[in-house]
């Protein structure tokens, strides 16, 4: 018996004196077996659409690269997937919602203390610039030599290196609105859930540009899913090693064996991006896809970790006895 598994019990026996007696640590049952936190209401919806928005955020970094770089297949399809990626986010986005003005009222108001306030506005500077840079991209030749055209085709650029700035924050801060919720498992992993979603971000965006892309085009799109593959397993591992009962959930059940796939997938398709992807349409479609399965599974893996944590209460209650254990006793005053 350790002593965290103890408790200390005084009795007072009849000459005045007090003897101790070591008794076991209670085990705490929720009352009707009921679980202490509310699992998350939400539904798929939200693990796609945390999906979705790390692609179209990585596509829009790889897209701006391609086009510093010149490499026209590799930006169209960073830009046309990036913001097919974001109007695919949005509509997941409103489909949990229930209704479209749900979404225009968080604009009421700015909150920096809110990562949901935050992670909105981010969305709403993103969105310009990955619709106008798209539809750069979709203008017919025969617009492009009007002078509407012309400007449209101009302002591609910039707008596309808009929405490369305000990426990282899309690919973020999905992560930061889950870490500050209640739920035990997000919460625990805040330190290292940014860099897991940033880099499945990239990874992902890689995997879109490896796979619409020609291989002679691509070099941009390999070294950034080694980048973000290794970003990616590297952070998740570290989730795996942190001290602590709240990571068996990520290291158990179903969650585990999506995010134990992901890391599979994603490995490997970081080494056959960096491989055989170089020489071959086949091989970078095959590594694409992986990178792709890889960031989805990573997706709803960290998802299904979560909501695993609310419905047992020992993941609520253990790591609070742990902290009042280690935390310093005030002196009795006097």
């Amino acid at each position: 018996m350790t002593a965290r598994d103890t408790q200390v019990r005084s009795l007072s026996r009849v000459d005045g004196s007090r003897e101790q007696f070591p008794v076991p640590g209670a085990t705490f049952e929720s009352y009707y077996g009921r679980p202490v936190l509310k699992p998350p209401v939400w539904e798929w919806t939200i693990p796609a659409y945390l999906f979705t928005g790390g692609l179209t955020a990585g596509s829009a970094l790889l897209a701006a690269g391609a086009d510093l770089t010149g490499r026209p297949a590799l930006r169209r399809a960073g830009r046309l997937g990036g913001f097919a990626a974001l109007l695919a986010s949005m509509g997941l986005l409103i489909a949990d919602l229930g209704r479209p003005e749900r979404f225009l009222h968080f604009l009421r108001v700015a909150k920096p203390t809110s990562p949901m306030s935050v992670g909105t506005w981010i969305l709403v500077a993103y969105g310009p610039g990955s619709a106008l840079s798209a539809m750069a991209e979709l203008l017919p030749p025969w617009l492009r030599a009007t002078t509407p055209g012309r400007l449209l085709h101009a302002a591609g650029r910039p707008a596309g290196l808009s929405a490369a700035a305000f990426a990282p924050g899309v690919a973020s801060y999905t992560a930061a609105l889950l870490a500050q919720t209640a739920v035990p498992a997000w919460h625990e992993a805040r330190r290292e859930l940014p860099f897991v979603f940033t880099g499945s971000a990239a990874a992902s965006g890689a995997g879109l540009g490896l796979l619409l892309a020609p291989v002679a085009e691509a070099g941009p799109a390999r070294r950034l899913a080694v980048i973000g593959g290794a970003a990616e397993l590297v952070a998740s591992r570290l989730i795996e090693q942190r001290p602590g009962l709240v990571t068996e959930a990520y290291t158990t059940g179903r969650a585990h064996r999506m995010r134990q796939l992901a890391d599979y997938l994603t490995a490997g398709g970081a080494v056959a991006a960096a491989s055989a992807a170089r020489h071959s349409r086949l091989a970078a479609a095959a590594a694409a896809l992986a990178l792709l399965g890889g960031s989805v599974l990573q997706r709803f893996g960290t998802f299904e970790a979560g909501v695993a944590s609310t419905k047992d209460p020992k993941y609520v209650v253990v790591p609070q006895r742990e902290r009042l254990l280690a935390a310093p006793r005030l002196a009795a005053p006097g």
